[in-house]
């Protein structure tokens, strides 16, 4: 009698793995195709798009640097014209060279000889706001500087919750306000700053706030110890012209009037 052949139980696992292997091989590879293909359709909308917004930010760079090279050419140019030149320049700038913007500016920089003591600290607003002044802001303050007939202290800009105070000679501290001052952001953090500036600097005999804005957080007028003389430019807004004469009577200052259309 024939025996019928049957295949061994080692060769039935030996197949059954072989088949899974290729299973799973089969299945890595369809992985494998499907991640590449995915990664490709990804590719080709994300990089036109970040292309596109690496363009932008360039370009913002770059007005950037320009309108902080023109305003550092200000500067220099400045530094050896006389103080009679100086403000010509800033009124024909600001288009206050003839008529009533001529006469206010009179009287704004009669205003200065008000300042008591001997030393000055200016704070400066340096948000967004304040960008399209920047072409000036430096004639500006040399005149306020010079007709003061003060000793400069400090300079202090802030803008979100962040302030700099810098100190040395004049010339230093307002080509540090154009290189560290960044022009950007959106809160008017005036309290932030005092508190920062009596950190950072001797109480001066008076301090002068220039800024565009209403403050976006507290200020203690009880804990600055010098009289505060303000400067509000730009928009004649009530919040603000009410906010910068309140500090200046709450400190023993006076507001300080100039406007730049």
């Amino acid at each position: 009698m024939l025996k019928r052949y049957r295949p061994s139980s080692s060769n039935s696992f030996h197949e059954s793995f072989s088949d899974m292997a290729l299973l799973m091989l089969a299945t890595f590879l369809f992985l494998m195709v499907t991640i590449l293909l995915s990664s490709r359709a990804s590719q080709k909308y994300e990089v036109p798009r970040l292309k596109k917004e690496l363009a932008e930010m360039d370009e913002a760079l770059k007005q950037a640097r320009d309108d902080r090279a023109r305003a550092l050419e200000e500067l220099g140019t400045l530094a050896y014209t006389s103080v009679d030149a100086q403000i010509e320049h800033v009124l024909e700038t600001a288009g206050l060279a003839t008529g009533q913007g001529r006469k206010d500016f009179e009287v704004f920089i009669q205003g200065l000889k008000d300042l008591p003591g001997k030393t000055l600290h200016i704070i400066v607003d340096a948000t967004g706001s304040m960008h399209g002044i920047t072409t000036f802001l430096i004639p500006v303050l040399r005149v306020i500087i010079v007709r003061s007939e003060k000793q400069l202290d400090a300079i202090t800009w802030f803008s979100d919750n962040q302030a700099r105070t810098y100190t040395g000679s004049m010339g230093e501290m307002l080509d540090n306000l154009m290189h560290g001052a960044p022009f950007l952001g959106d809160h008017e953090t005036i309290g932030d700053a005092f508190a920062h500036a009596a950190e950072n600097a001797p109480f001066p005999g008076a301090y002068l706030l220039i800024g565009d804005e209403a403050s976006d957080d507290k200020i203690y007028y009880s804990r600055i110890k010098s009289p505060v003389f303000t400067l509000p430019l730009g928009r004649q807004d009530s919040e603000l012209l009410w906010e910068y004469k309140t500090l200046s009577e709450k400190t023993g200052g006076k507001m300080l009037t100039l406007s730049f259309k």
